[in-house]
């Protein structure tokens, strides 16, 4: 809002000066408060440009400023040609009441009108239970939906999946070795390459449930069966342990329907006619050196099997051909060597690898008192994503996956998960929501109500200036989350947030002071529960009134 105002006059002042430069003009907050409000270094960056002294240009740029001087107490010039900018207390009652004026619908915007946007993540085959990892992935991908829809954005959701793979065999190996185990044959073999966790029993005691002690024992209708049975099972749970995390996908694409509707077919024929795909060794190679990466791939074993390369390159083709602006990928560490392989193959096909965003996550370890665990004390069995939301909840299990850097490892501390105060991160959220609800509801049993028309010009305590610094941050805190796709940004500020509104209610009285003051203290605590509420509703999380 207020850096948009900025961005206008500073290229405004820019085409004074005889400039047109398509530079970003970026402001950051500076990190010593003496310095100002927001800091610009971009003179630094036009020196090279136009052979010029940093410090000359930014004094250039000062003097064909166009701002209002009541909103700006300072301009000045610092370091090597930084531009620092002070506001003044008049601007921050403008920006609240700016703030205020949006209610409820504060921190959206149009930015994305039009555009569409598929995010595709979870995409685990139905081959098992979810972990902790694919947690990682599900709340990171699904929060990045959330703010794209935030900002106006046309956003599709999609989960992407094979049943139709090798590991759907071993699937139905493993759960037909669980039957026969369960059934009549305790020492029947078990594969040695099966899935061994306990859910498969589960599947296979179902299985028994559903036919009555009976079973085909045609080994191909066997097989078959195994497969449809195993998947739907698998299938379900994943679907319902999404829903308790508040995660819904809007399709879900079968990669058998690549092969099934001739899909694959066409890529490898048309990188064939493009002279990008030869045989070498039985096998179908990928030109990737014609396309200027190192070494070619395999895109087609000797034995008939693709590598994922080549649906995965045929998957993306289909959701351009879909219509979508923009592509985004959630992947785990596990991807990062194929991602430049399959945009090479999209861009070798036509399409704009521009506009595919990839962000690759890290793994996640449970922990407690700074060791590593595996093994639940309440089950004796492998953690599984269940099993953790069982044990600390939704919310809890949400923030924690979602509270550091995407590129970083992550340590779940199911100590600190457990703690039901203010130690714990999300309560500590949660907390400050609830107690600005309890703010209202004591106006309201004191027939106080928030008025509309109000002086904000009367907040000039160091505490309301700070948390409408906060807050005045909030839109931008959205669309940098989203631009960088790292939702922990939103969630660091929200306890930037947090802690400022705690330092203000401890200091300035909100209720029982002189009327005018009253409402407008209402209205900063009004505003702050609006941020506090949407910025928790992006990130998947309740904002509770009471706790």
């Amino acid at each position: 809002m207020y850096e948009e105002v900025l961005r206008n006059a500073f290229a405004d002042a820019l085409n004074k000066m005889g400039i047109q430069n398509d530079i970003d003009i970026i402001f950051e907050t500076p990190k010593n408060p003496e310095h100002g409000d927001l800091s610009t270094n971009i003179a630094m960056k036009l020196a090279g440009t136009l052979k010029k002294v940093p410090r000359e240009i930014a004094s250039e740029l000062i003097k064909n400023l166009s701002l209002d001087k009541n909103l700006n107490e300072k301009i000045d010039i610092a370091g090597a040609g930084f531009i620092n900018i002070k506001f003044s207390k008049s601007f921050y009652s403008e920006i609240l009441k700016k703030l205020y004026e949006f209610d409820k619908n504060i921190g959206k915007s149009d930015l994305g009108k039009g555009i569409k946007v598929n995010v595709e993540y979870v995409s685990v085959n139905p081959t098992g239970l979810l972990h902790l990892g694919h947690g990682r992935n599900a709340c990171i991908g699904d929060t990045i939906a959330n703010l794209y829809e935030w900002l106006g954005y046309d956003v599709t959701r999609e989960y992407y999946f094979n049943n139709a793979g090798n590991q759907m065999n071993v699937l139905a190996k493993s759960i037909y070795a669980r039957y026969r185990q369960q059934l009549d044959e305790p020492d029947f073999p078990f594969p040695d390459d099966g899935y061994h966790g306990d859910y498969v029993k589960e599947i296979a005691s179902d299985l028994i449930k559903e036919n009555n002690n009976k079973f085909i024992e045609d080994n191909k209708n066997n097989l078959e069966t195994l497969r449809k049975f195993g998947e739907v099972w698998c299938f379900g749970k994943i679907k319902k342990t999404l829903e308790r995390m508040s995660i819904n996908q809007d399709v879900y694409y079968n990669e058998d329907s690549l092969y099934s509707e001739g899909k694959i077919k066409e890529v490898i024929d048309e990188f064939r006619n493009k002279g990008l795909a030869y045989e070498k060794d039985g096998a179908l190679w990928l030109a990737l050196t014609k396309m200027g990466l190192n070494d070619d791939r395999v895109i087609v074993k000797s034995t008939g099997e693709p590598t994922y390369r080549l649906p995965d390159i045929a998957y993306h083709r289909e959701k351009f051909r879909r219509g979508f602006d923009v592509l985004i990928d959630i992947f785990g560490a596990d991807h990062i060597a194929t991602v430049p392989d399959v945009l090479a193959g999209v861009k070798a096909l036509g399409f704009e690898p521009g506009k595919v965003k990839v962000y690759i996550h890290q793994f996640v370890t449970l922990t407690e008192n700074g060791e590593q665990i595996k093994m639940s004390k309440r089950t004796g069995k492998n953690y599984t994503l269940d099993d953790l939301l069982d044990e600390v909840g939704a919310d809890v299990v949400r923030f924690f996956l979602l509270m550091r850097g995407i590129s970083t490892h992550l340590e779940f501390d199911l100590g600190l998960a457990r703690e039901q105060s203010d130690k714990n991160p999300v309560f500590y959220l949660q907390y400050a929501h609830a107690r600005i609800s309890s703010v209202f509801d004591n106006a309201e049993t004191k027939g106080i109500k928030l008025e509309y028309d109000i002086d904000f010009s009367i907040l000039v305590h160091k505490t309301e200036i700070d948390l409408i610094k906060k807050l005045m941050n909030f839109q931008q805190t959205i669309e940098t989350a989203c631009n960088r796709g790292e939702p922990q940004i939103l969630a660091d500020y929200l306890r930037d947030v947090a802690s400022a509104f705690h330092v203000f209610y401890h200091e300035c009285r909100i209720l029982d002071v002189e009327e005018k003051l009253m409402q407008a203290r209402l209205a900063l605590a009004e505003v702050t529960k609006n941020v506090m509420k949407n910025g928790l509703t992006i990130l998947g999380i309740a904002a509770p009134n009471r706790m």
